[in-house]
């Protein structure tokens, strides 16, 4: 595919981001989309608590963030999640959102290298987060896109496979009119030579 990778969204999507601490979340977030798009868990947890790294204010933090993105998408907003994602519970509420409120639910997994991760993290001011985490983290995302279906059986309607660092400064994002497919039901997923996961379905 050449240098350049090419995401293409619904303009009313959810966009679930995936990928554990330090994989990169946050800065392709926001590199590609508007601030006031992008509902950051560890920013909700800092309207809680006054601190972004309190695990224990997680649960609050996930409320608020959950009802913002029913807001926003029964508004037909583009809405992106950056959080880890990693477990199969919270993706599954997340496409369970989207599909309430009849929006596809699009997943991008920046599935960078442990070690690239831990770098990262360690080398972050104020909101380092424990090696051992971010090694369950990554244990526990490998362990779903290893698996028989990958994420091909969480009702997603595209999921995107970030899995090289270097080339995901070459990635562009775009916005396509209408709805797309309303997040129902398995999607089709393959794997491609970019290491891009796409819906065969919609897949041109």
């Amino acid at each position: 595919m050449g240098g350049m990778d090419r995401i293409a969204l619904p303009a009313s999507a959810l966009v679930v981001l995936i990928g554990p601490s330090g994989s990169g979340k946050s800065t392709f977030a926001a590199r590609h989309f508007q601030p006031t798009e992008v509902l950051s868990s560890d920013e909700f947890r800092a309207i809680v608590a006054d601190d972004p790294t309190d695990q224990r204010a997680s649960r609050a933090a996930f409320e608020l963030l959950h009802l913002a993105a029913r807001r926003r998408l029964e508004r037909g907003r583009l809405t992106v999640i950056d959080a880890t994602n990693v477990t199969r519970t919270s993706r599954l509420e997340l496409v369970a959102l989207a599909a309430e409120t009849r929006r596809p639910a699009v997943a991008i997994v920046l599935d960078a290298p442990l070690e690239v991760c831990l770098g990262r993290n360690a080398r972050r001011e104020g909101r380092t987060v424990a090696a051992d985490v971010v090694i369950r983290q990554a244990d526990e995302l490998s362990r779903w896109l290893s698996g028989p279906s990958g994420l091909a059986d969480e009702g997603f309607a595209a999921v995107h496979r970030l899995a090289d660092p270097a080339r995901i400064d070459d990635v562009t994002v775009v916005r396509v009119p209408g709805r797309g497919r309303r997040a129902t039901g398995a999607g089709t997923i393959a794997a491609t030579g970019s290491d891009r996961l796409v819906d065969r379905r919609t897949a041109r």
